[in-house]
């Protein structure tokens, strides 16, 4: 049973910074892209960003305006997403997802979602 679970998130100042981190267990970590999504109140789920397996970046979108970059660390089944110059906009949950093959599928075909954590900037 594949499982994907998010750490980091918090509430923090308009300005400051966060790293999120998303672990797995079911699945070939090193062989499989990841991505990270996230979902405001009121909006739809928005893709951020994947990275392959490789460490090759797909930008899903460029709302974060380059202040966040995605990561991986295969010997540690990690991949994470900095954030900087955080702003109340970035406020929302903040899913990891893996996909089912080495490289970034489009960001409708992940089948692998963790429960998301919460990211709150205030101004």
């Amino acid at each position: 049973q594949v499982q994907v679970m998010e750490s980091g998130g918090g509430s923090v100042q308009a300005g400051e910074s966060l790293k999120l981190s998303c672990t797995t267990s079911g699945l070939t970590f090193a062989h499989t892209a990841m991505a990270w999504f996230r979902q405001a109140p009121g909006k739809e789920r928005e893709g951020l960003q994947c990275i392959s397996w490789n460490g090759g970046i797909d930008h899903y979108s460029h709302h974060d305006q380059g202040r966040f970059t995605i990561s991986r660390d295969n010997a540690k089944n990690t991949v994470h997403l900095q954030m900087k110059n955080l702003a109340p906009g970035d406020s929302a949950i903040y899913y990891c997802a893996a996909g089912d093959s080495y490289f970034c599928p489009a960001p409708s075909a992940f089948n692998y979602w963790g429960r998301g954590t919460q990211v709150t900037v205030s101004s």
